[in-house]
């Protein structure tokens, strides 16, 4: 693997982990409903886990209130189990047509449980960085060892990892902290 290869898969790597976080996180709730809330549930249909975008209409009326609209109305009950089970705390009311879930406003022990949960998924996306950055260095102590690159290209080349490794861990601690203040928002 050429140094550009290495380098070009090690930012593509830490990009994903990225966004990766930024999908997570936006599953974690804060003082608003969005569809992003639930649109990842995994629904028992027809004896297969499917996406609950992939089966129903989610909007968002207003800021406290989600509705969930299945194409099928058979699914309406499996989704409703779906929705009690999930770790939202919240309680669907279904009217045989559609799901209306009410999102009350987090008490200060839920956001703080919530502060909690995005921490961790922080943690994660920093560990999955830090591991393509442990990758892409290996490559280049196997370039060295074999005597493709020398000793002065991979010291650089660790050095260009590093700071690409700090770029994206700010990033993620960027993020962090916008997620945590919004959740903290009351």
């Amino acid at each position: 693997m050429a140094n550009d290869d290495i380098f070009g898969d090690a930012e593509h790597r830490m990009s994903q982990a990225i966004e990766a976080l930024r999908r997570e996180l936006g599953s974690i709730r804060t003082g608003r409903a969005a569809p992003s809330l639930i649109e990842h549930l995994s629904v028992d249909y027809y004896g297969t886990p499917t996406p609950l975008q992939q089966i129903a209409a989610i909007h968002a009326p207003d800021a406290r209130t989600l509705t969930v609209q299945p194409w099928d109305r058979k699914a309406l009950d499996d989704i409703e189990k779906t929705l009690q089970k999930s770790d939202l705390g919240i309680t669907p009311l279904n009217d045989g047509t559609l799901i209306r879930i009410a999102f009350p406003q987090p008490t200060a022990e839920r956001r703080k449980e919530l502060v909690k949960q995005a921490h961790k998924r922080v943690d994660d996306a920093k560990i999955a960085v830090r591991n393509v950055r442990r990758d892409a260095h290996d490559h280049l102590r196997e370039q060295e060892k074999n005597k493709l690159i020398s000793e002065d290209e991979q010291k650089r080349g660790a050095d260009r990892l590093q700071k690409m490794t700090d770029k994206y861990v700010a990033e993620i601690d960027q993020i962090a902290q916008v997620k945590e203040q919004e959740i903290l928002a009351v």
